[in-house]
């Protein structure tokens, strides 16, 4: 019987049975799809060695006129810019005490109790300790002044601090002391933390675990939105907006150390808005707050839009002399996302799709709805791509060119009944232009029926948009940008920055990477037939590996609903470890031995700096009875 080639459809296919989805593929990992073949993913390391503080679900690249490359990284503790692979804290200050702050130290315990009169801390927000002297014994001045992380706020005038020494050991006190020398110490306190984890209201369960007493509410005034911040950049400097909090600006012509402040402290500032869901600054340079506080009023309108005056931030009165403004989104509850493209804005309610354009005088910017029954999965949940914008909704993704509709999808309900619905604010969307990619990081759900999940983003899934296929996999990812001033796409998790398509390893080491395909029939199933050989057909060129090589495994099965009851594994691997042989020479020919109605395709790679695709290979099939 002559050799069988084998050709799969392009892409994943998991929304039907595995038999109605023969020649195709039903499975994969850390693989995509390129000129209709699979190949492996590239690989990632560490940008620097260097941490931030928090879970980072934003980031932002811009250059300053002088050519500095900086990046700004947003996590639910702290604002920093990242520059030459050192993060610099520029977290806002909200508030200062001066000779206003008082200690407290007990023998034997490394716990600090200050006292400051109304302070408006949480636990976990950040002060900044000066001018303190000595308690006695080893809690000295050195020690008290630095920043300290607040552990826990017993009441409105206290809160207590773990004390440390420069290094960042623990320090114990050796005697009980109390006051500051007979005078206060300054303090300056950073805006409050947000929440890590969405949560349902205030009380019970907000905040960490262990947090207060048992049984208590936790002392963490919270809301149910997590911390995320939108950034852009106005000229070489910075606009910045936590969600649901005040606007804020950093001054690249001050130091890169210099904190962020409230627009509305600067010097001429009139009219500013006080709170946002989100600012951005327009291609024709007004900036923007969306669901933002109405002009000479302090309560936030969830609907209403407000920009400045053009290339002016500090003026945000409507005037016959300017052209700040407002608007007010005429349909949805409130406002979620806006996302900015060449032409127009789009503004995602969470009903509703609009659009913004600059018109000019004298109405400046007009708005228009684009749809309604429009879902979006979280403030994250959408990218652009040129003039076109993908969004992941709450049963499906979409797609908006001129017009809305939806993308069909092969592997929707693998990722929504994989999804973390408690956790949507988490997802976040973004772009490989070099691959031609639009990836969702999502948050898998704790009673997954697939590995099980962590309510945390662990789950990707990724559209080839110039192609039409779907692929998933698994990989932390908080936040991720396109590469473009960078070299690299650069994504963050666990406190680091990670270079994106750089080699094939896994920061150093091998990762997993397989594809499988849906059972193809042997002769419709109507009799059994046996597999002899199989004939490769990969590359390996790229790969670092002095012999790059992938396990092919070919498994039989009787029945659509039956497991695979034979399996034989070959591996294919380049037939030299010269680095001047051509990456087609590799194992000519694999002897199988398996029987069956119905067989499958696997491939699998565990060797570290492999970079395989597979092509067109061919089986040898020949007929073996009816039973």
């Amino acid at each position: 019987m002559p050799l069988t080639k084998l050709q799969f459809r392009p892409g994943i296919n998991r929304d039907v049975t595995s038999y109605s989805n023969e020649g195709g593929w039903v499975d994969c990992e850390k693989v995509r799809f390129r000129q209709g073949y699979p190949e492996v993913i590239g690989g990632w390391e560490k940008y620097s060695s260097n941490t931030y503080i928090g879970t980072a679900r934003s980031l932002f690249n811009w250059t300053a006129l002088n050519g500095d490359d900086l990046l700004g990284v947003g996590t639910e503790k702290k604002f920093y810019i990242e520059q030459g692979q050192a993060f610099y804290d520029v977290t806002p200050i909200r508030a200062t005490t001066t000779d206003g702050i008082t200690f407290a130290a007990t023998n034997g315990s490394s716990t600090i109790t200050a006292t400051d009169s109304t302070h408006g801390a949480v636990e976990g927000d950040f002060v900044t300790i000066s001018g303190a002297v000595s308690l006695g014994g080893l809690v000295t001045a050195n020690v008290l002044n630095q920043e300290y992380e607040i552990v826990s706020v017993p009441t409105t005038n206290t809160f207590t601090f773990v004390a440390k020494d420069t290094s960042g050991a623990t320090v114990t006190a050796n005697s009980s002391d109390s006051g500051n020398g007979g005078s206060g110490a300054d303090a300056a306190y950073q805006i409050n933390i947000g929440l890590n984890t969405q949560v349902g209201g205030t009380g019970w369960g907000a905040g960490t675990w262990g947090a207060g007493g048992w049984g208590q509410a936790s002392n963490q005034t919270t809301v149910a939105e997590l911390r995320l911040w939108s950034q852009d950049n106005f000229g070489e400097d910075l606009v910045i907006n936590p969600r649901d909090g005040s606007i804020f600006y950093w001054d690249k012509s001050d130091a890169v150390t210099n904190r962020a402040v409230e627009v509305g402290a600067l010097s001429g500032t009139t009219d500013t808005p006080s709170i946002a869901k989100q600012v951005m600054v327009s291609n024709d340079r007004h900036v923007i707050a969306f669901g933002t506080n109405p002009l000479g009023a302090t309560a936030q309108d969830p609907l209403l839009i407000r920009f400045s005056d053009r290339e002016n931030i500090l003026d945000w009165e409507p005037k016959a002399t300017n052209t700040a403004g407002d608007l007010r989104i005429a349909s949805g509850s409130q406002f979620v996302r806006a996302i900015k493209t060449k032409r127009e804005i789009i503004i995602f309610t969470d009903s509703s799709l609009h659009s913004m354009q600059f018109i000019g005088s004298p109405l400046t910017f007009g708005i228009q709805p684009l749809s309604t029954n429009t879902t979006i999965m979280g403030p994250n949940a959408a990218v652009a791509v040129e003039d076109a914008v993908f969004w992941m909704g709450r049963e499906n993704f979409y797609l908006y060119d001129g017009g809305t509709k939806p993308i069909p999808c092969s592997v929707k309900e693998r990722v929504f009944f994989d999804f973390d619905f408690a956790q949507t604010d988490k997802t976040f969307a973004c772009v490989n232009s070099q691959f031609n990619e639009v990836t969702w990081f999502y948050p898998s759900n704790t009673n997954s029926l697939e590995n099980g999940g962590t309510g945390e983003n662990d789950r990707y899934v990724t559209y080839n948009y110039l192609e039409n296929t779907w692929y998933y996999g698994t990989l932390k990812r908080t936040a991720f940008i396109d590469r473009g001033i960078r070299q690299f796409p650069i994504a963050a998790a666990d406190n680091y920055l990670y270079n994106h398509e750089l080699g094939y390893l896994d920061d150093g080491v091998a990762f997993t990477s397989s594809i499988e395909s849906s059972p193809i029939d042997i002769g419709d199933g109507q009799q059994f037939t046996s597999i002899r050989r199989i004939i490769p057909d990969f590359t390996f060129n790229g790969s670092t590996a002095d012999t790059p090589k992938v396990d092919v495994t070919i498994s039989t099965k009787n029945f659509p609903g039956g497991d695979y009851l034979q399996a034989d594994l070959a591996t294919v691997s380049r037939t030299s470890t010269s680095t001047t042989v051509p990456f087609e020479q590799f194992t000519d020919k694999a002897d199988l031995r398996v029987r069956g109605r119905s067989f499958s395709l696997k491939v699998n790679c565990t060797t570290a700096g492999v970079r395989w695709r597979l092509g067109s290979p061919r089986v040898d099939l020949r007929p073996d009875g009816r039973r």
